[in-house]
């Protein structure tokens, strides 16, 4: 079946749904309002390598680790970064 997508497009997915331990590197940040801009401030740009490091008991704010430091997002934060995953 034929969806639109390009083989580059399955490997992208949002940061928040990638697992504890998964690896990728930033394609794409919905910046458009000040919460964007301050993940863009931050250092979530595209081509960023980017690590999930752990998760909160129940599974929000997740701790990321990119350009040598580590950062606490909520869910709702991480849905808004892309991310080409590797393995």
């Amino acid at each position: 079946m034929d969806d639109g997508r390009s083989d580059a497009d399955l490997h992208v997915a949002p940061l928040a749904d990638l697992p504890v331990g998964g690896r990728g590197f930033i394609s794409h940040v919905r910046a458009g309002d000040a919460v964007g801009e301050r993940l863009l401030d931050l250092g979530l740009v595209p081509g960023t390598a980017v690590a999930v490091l752990r998760r909160a008991p129940l599974g929000d704010p997740s701790v990321y680790e990119l350009r040598g430091y580590q950062l606490c997002l909520r869910r709702s934060e991480a849905e808004r970064v892309r991310v080409r995953r590797v393995s």
